[in-house]
């Protein structure tokens, strides 16, 4: 088992481990996703210490190995690590690539490692590559290769680090295929991806890692199919995000506008859908929500955009409680319902789809 306590890794101009606690236990295979830059494979090399945390605490196997006492290099022997750039030595055969680690690292016979060595290139397939050398063989091949080297060391843990991001679209599959058999074997794995659907059926557990930490955590089914946090729903169903927060009565209507034209044209959004979600944003926010306002107004707009045909925005303001649906303001709510599909309104939240 594995315990991971106020885990925070600072680098001098960014912190992509702000404060991560998890427990991972014996045999689980978790899937890590998240946008780009929110601290995946930082947690990865946290783990084996090969960027040790700046403050917090890892429990491995009842060993706090982040103690200037552990003997790194007998937890590194148990947990194996599995990178994107492969890493094999250009020098050594396929062969020699596995074997080595063996014998320097494990003290194994030379007999010994070989056998091993053979055996898991029967596993991944391609113990015909034995004697050649890393330059002669394919990304998805050189990958394999590197999953056999890490499994000869016999790890408790296995950490891949976006084993697939490497390769040309057609090799993923094959190496897939090497971790996916790999999951059955009760080995406990943790694996950067950006491949949903592989991290859905391989994982039993899902991290989904946003804000420096895990936002959100489940079971695939919760995670894919339901998740809780915006972030990860967003994440998920891959939607494009606009958010406003306004505290003016007075806003600057031309300058937002101006913005969310801008995000209308980077989404691909096509004229006449943004023209009706523009006409929605001013009735709704400027003609009719504003005037409403306290003087210490604060309203957040967020649209969501689905890629397809559907833009949902959702409007949360403060102040009274009081439904913008029943204004007096007859022309703007014609204008309202004329551009949307679906509208309501409760406790001081609009939600809009426009179609």
């Amino acid at each position: 088992m594995i315990e991971l306590k106020h885990v925070r890794k600072e680098f001098p101009d960014v912190t992509p481990l702000k404060d991560v606690n998890a427990v991972i236990n014996d045999g689980d295979v978790i899937a890590i996703i998240g946008p780009s830059g929110t601290g995946k494979s930082t947690l990865l090399r946290a783990l084996n210490m090969l960027d040790p945390p700046t403050s917090g605490e890892i429990i491995f196997d009842g060993e706090c190995i982040t103690s200037r006492d552990c003997n790194i290099n007998n937890v590194r022997r148990k947990m194996g690590m599995v990178f994107q750039s492969f890493n094999l030595f250009g020098h050594l055969t396929v062969l020699e690539n596995i074997i080595v680690p063996q014998t320097d690292l494990l003290g194994r016979s030379f007999s010994e490692a070989r056998e091993k060595a053979l055996s898991l290139l029967g596993t991944v397939g391609l113990r015909d590559k034995a004697l050649a050398y890393p330059d002669e063989l394919s990304g998805g091949q050189k990958q394999r290769i590197a999953i056999a080297r890490t499994l000869a060391m016999d790890p408790e843990v296995i950490l891949f680090d976006e084993p697939t991001s490497a390769l040309d679209p057609t090799m993923v599959g094959e190496v897939e295929a090497v971790i996916r058999s790999l999951s059955k074997t009760g080995v406990t794995m943790l694996i950067v991806t950006h491949e949903m659907r592989f991290a859905r059926e391989i994982a039993n557990r899902v991290f989904y890692m946003d804000d420096g930490g895990i936002y959100e955590e489940g079971t695939p089914e919760e995670i894919f199919n339901n998740p809780k946090g915006d972030k990860t729903r967003r994440f998920i169903k891959r939607l494009r995000v606009l958010e406003f927060e306004i505290t003016s009565r007075d806003f600057d209507f031309l300058s937002l506008a101006s913005s969310l034209e801008e995000y209308c044209h980077k989404s691909q959004i096509d004229y006449a859908l943004s023209y009706r979600v523009r006409s929605v944003f001013e009735e709704l926010c400027k003609t009719i929500i504003a005037p409403q306002l306290p003087t210490d107004a604060l309203m957040n707009v967020v649209f969501e955009y689905d890629g397809m045909s559907t833009v949902v925005m959702e409007v949360s303001y403060n102040g009274e409680e009081f439904n913008p649906l029943e204004s007096d303001n007859d022309i703007a709510l014609k204008l309202i319902k004329a551009n949307t599909s679906t509208i309501s309104c409760s406790d001081n939240k609009v939600t809009a789809t426009i179609k």
